[in-house]
């Protein structure tokens, strides 16, 4: 009967082993996922603007026959100055006083919000343990590149290499306040 359970438990331990492996492969394929809708998303609005900059002179360009799902679009966000019509897709929206963290992406909210939680600098590491993920290489590099994507587009800033925190303004708002802190600061 002992070898039995001992076969069992080694059957067991060999299936939990694949899960994670499956689960490794999981995160890296929807990293990997990420990046080329980001870059989609990118060569769309570049597209839409070179159309608009000719003056619609160029035809559109139908998706290639047989490809995977359709992207969906994200609902457009208008720049302040941008003129009414406004089309592409902005997966993270540049930041402007009284927008909230909810027009986010949930990956980038739940970064927001851990680093708001936090009230200091993070690196993606401390961010990564926070949201529960194993800190490894490419889920790293993952997360670093949605934070430097936070900070291009005002929603956090880098206080030195590899050190992220949100701007005070949406610190403020996921902590209930105006989301209009004084002066755009650096929440600390």
């Amino acid at each position: 009967m002992g070898s039995l359970l001992d076969e069992l438990a080694r059957r067991e331990a060999g299936v939990r082993q694949r899960i994670e492996e499956i689960r490794e492969q999981i995160a890296g394929l929807e990293s990997r996922l990420e990046a080329e809708e980001d870059r989609l998303s990118r060569l769309l609005i570049t597209r839409e603007t070179v159309e608009e900059i000719l003056g619609g002179a160029v035809p559109p360009v139908p998706a290639p026959a047989g490809e995977g799902r359709p992207v969906e679009p994200v609902e457009p966000v208008e720049p302040v100055d941008a003129p009414s019509l406004v089309r592409g897709v902005v997966t993270v929206p540049p930041w402007r006083p009284g927008m909230s963290a909810q027009v986010l992406p949930q990956a980038y909210r739940d970064a927001v919000e851990i680093m708001a939680d936090a009230g200091g600098a993070m690196r993606a590491g401390q961010i990564l343990a926070a949201m529960g993920v194993a800190d490894e290489a490419a889920k790293r590099e993952g997360l670093r590149a949605k934070l430097k994507r936070l900070v291009e587009r005002g929603w956090a800033a880098e206080d030195g290499p590899g050190l992220f925190t949100v701007i005070a303004p949406v610190a403020d708002d996921l902590a209930g306040g105006t989301g209009l802190g004084a002066g755009g600061g650096i929440a600390s």
